[in-house]
């Protein structure tokens, strides 16, 4: 595999602006404050240096303003400065993160997840090699910690399986990528900050990545959100598509 001099930047970028907030953390302070410095100054910083590095690229990011430029641009930026800003603001958690992902003429080509708090960093740079299913056998479903769908609590149900609640989507998209869980199934809707570094990596670690009827998954939309999304070792796609598909029938 050829890494690219994007790749390392994506990997060098998500590693500062991680350092930079778990110096802001360990300051401490009302907990609403710290979180807004948190998404402000990270945002602050991987925007001024993608400026300064890649001039002629496009950003699109969760706390910047969103420029109509990005739709004509070949090279955009897809960056959350601060994944979990709920679980950063509160004291002992992990499941945070810093995404930064490239989008090039239609196709994610680099990427990088920093969990900072768990000293991580997941990158095309350095793609972790394939992961395992749970020894015995059941798979388990990362889900969110604070609002769990009713949707992935119907798919458990029907495949005998364990639901996993995390924070962040960096953090439960680097679970399944860690082998820590076999699948992340999301169908609440996020936005493509989201889940563009985390499919980046998820992909280049050589796992399966889509929508969750089995299509593909597109960035740099006019409105960059994501109704829903699947990731999963290639192995376990069919199965969970298929279960997802009589699940969405159930309800319909």
């Amino acid at each position: 595999m050829i890494i690219s001099a994007d790749d390392r930047l994506a990997d060098d970028l998500a590693t500062e602006a991680g350092r930079r907030l778990l110096a802001l953390r360990e300051r401490g302070g009302d907990p609403d404050a710290l979180r807004r410095d948190g998404d402000a100054r990270s945002h602050e910083f991987l925007a001024a240096e993608l400026a300064r590095l890649r001039p002629g690229d496009a950003v699109l990011s969760e706390e910047g303003r969103d420029d109509p430029v990005r739709l004509s641009s070949s090279r955009v930026w897809i960056v959350d400065p601060l994944d979990g800003t709920r679980e950063f603001g509160e004291p002992g958690r992990s499941d945070w993160a810093v995404h930064v992902a490239l989008w090039e003429q239609g196709q994610l080509t680099a990427g990088a997840v920093a969990l900072p708090a768990q000293g991580s960093v997941l990158s095309t740079a350095a793609p972790p090699g394939p992961t395992a299913q749970a020894a015995d056998g059941r798979l388990r479903l990362m889900v969110s910690r604070t609002r769990p769908p009713e949707f992935v609590q119907r798919l458990a149900d029907l495949l005998g399986a364990a639901l996993v609640p995390l924070g962040s989507a960096g953090a439960k998209a680097a679970a399944v990528i860690r082998g820590e869980a076999d699948a992340y199934v999301h169908s609440g809707g996020q936005y493509e900050w989201d889940s563009a570094a985390p499919v980046a990596v998820a992909r280049a670690a050589g796992l399966h990545a889509c929508r969750i009827d089995g299509s593909e998954l597109s960035y740099n939309q006019a409105h960059p959100w994501m109704p829903d999304i699947l990731i999963c070792p290639a192995a376990f796609a069919g199965k969970l598509l298929g279960a997802i598909s009589s699940v969405r029938q159930l309800q319909e």
